[in-house]
């Protein structure tokens, strides 16, 4: 757990209901779940996550509520930034893990070689790195 006195940003994602495996984040992302809250009926609630010490949280949909999974609607108003040490690696692993490449890896004449991803549930990541 972080120390509460430091601003930590962790981002909480949503997923259907119902879902059972969220094995994605591990295989496609290298993430470590923490901890899991789950339905009676063994469907995630809560899971808790982290890449490299960075935490989020994929939460199940909450009926009428503004929060919900991005390829409910075909889109997402946010794009979940990621620096790694080796784009290309992370791109592959996601793509072998079932994500869709939005746009492929490139150098940015701005210094950072950059490629996003789509995970399973609509989420759009983009892996990062100075070149």
């Amino acid at each position: 757990m972080p120390n509460v006195s430091t601003p930590v940003f962790a981002p909480e994602l949503y997923i259907p209901n119902g879902v059972k495996d969220v094995d994605f984040y591990v295989n496609g992302l290298g993430a470590i779940e923490l901890r899991r809250f789950a339905n009676t009926d063994g469907s995630i609630h809560v899971s808790e996550l982290s890449i490299a010490g960075a935490i989020f949280h994929l939460h199940e949909e909450v009926r009428n509520s503004s929060m919900f999974c991005p390829a409910k609607h075909q889109g997402s108003t946010v794009k979940l930034g990621l620096f790694v040490d080796d784009v290309d690696v992370y791109i592959a692993k996601a793509i072998a893990a079932g994500a869709k490449v939005v746009s492929p890896a490139q150098d940015y004449d701005y210094g950072y070689r950059q490629g996003d991803i789509m995970d399973p549930f609509g989420h759009i990541w983009m892996f990062e790195s100075r070149i």
